[in-house]
């Protein structure tokens, strides 16, 4: 493997990023390398999966070609003044923060720049994440395919109009926790009725788990396959009564809503 992957920044998508890589190529450790202002983090990475560590950012852009760009949206500007004057025309610059435009990249390096915009979530810890992607038109076909394989080996990967990409920071990048958020309620009421916290958290998590999978194998729309669920004067729909007394899927819409909110405002800054 020719290209060398950067990260600058040692955080927990740093690190979830790196164990579903070397989960799916367990060779590839030796083409990653790593940077982040304290050592503490970069030491952990660096001993737990045997990655490459760089002392500062320029001598990790300075050895690798693909720059993932790894820390929190308000970080964004001091590294990219940090390493512009070394960006070369071989390297790739991949940002995964919410609301960093691929326009805000672009104004700091000052330069025509290879740039992919993405929204991973977290689920790529287990090769089942979900990843947008955006890209300038200054990156050729051939390494938007390699920056896309990347990401496929961590789960699902869509390329979509940057214009959806806060969209698809709420839906998908933020998402998982209001999905961890369920899973929990779900085994609180098993816990509340008897079953061990243990059990519960098996039942409700393979639940959501299975649940998901038929959305994206049978081809069915959600609301039928709840409805085959639903018999009627039954349990389920009980449940569902008393989630749309609360407003749930009015809640969650706008949980949503204001989620691409934040992201918009983060991208304005």
């Amino acid at each position: 493997m020719e290209n060398k992957i950067g990260f600058i920044g040692s955080g927990n998508m740093t690190k979830a990023f790196i164990h579903g890589l070397i989960n799916k190529f367990p060779e590839m450790n030796s083409n990653i390398f790593i940077s982040n202002r304290t050592s503490e983090k970069s030491e952990k990475l660096r001993s737990e999966f045997g990655v490459n560590l760089c002392l500062c950012n320029k001598d990790l852009v300075n050895q690798c070609n693909i720059i993932i760009l790894a820390v929190k949206p308000n970080g964004y500007e001091e590294v990219l003044c940090e390493i512009r004057d070394i960006i070369m025309e071989k390297h790739v610059i991949i940002s995964i923060a919410a609301g960093i435009t691929i326009n805000y990249i672009q104004k700091f390096l000052k330069k025509p720049t290879k740039i992919i915009r993405t929204m991973p979530n977290t689920p790529i810890l287990v090769g089942e994440g979900m990843t947008a992607v955006a890209y300038n038109q200054d990156i050729p076909k051939h390494e938007v395919q390699f920056v896309l394989e990347l990401f496929e080996s961590l789960g699902k990967v869509e390329i979509i109009d940057e214009k959806l990409m806060d969209v698809a920071t709420a839906i998908g990048g933020s998402s998982p926790a209001l999905v961890f958020m369920f899973i929990e309620a779900l085994a609180d009421g098993g816990v509340l009725q008897g079953m061990s916290r243990e059990q519960a958290y098996r039942f409700a998590a393979q639940a959501v788990l299975g649940g998901a999978k038929l959305v994206l194998e049978n081809g069915k729309h959600p609301g039928e396959l709840k409805d085959i669920v639903c018999t009627p004067g039954g349990t389920t729909i009980e449940a569902i009564y008393t989630l749309e007394k609360g407003r749930f899927r009015g809640t969650i819409m706008e949980a949503m809503n204001n989620c691409v909110e934040k992201a918009r405002f983060l991208g304005s800054k």
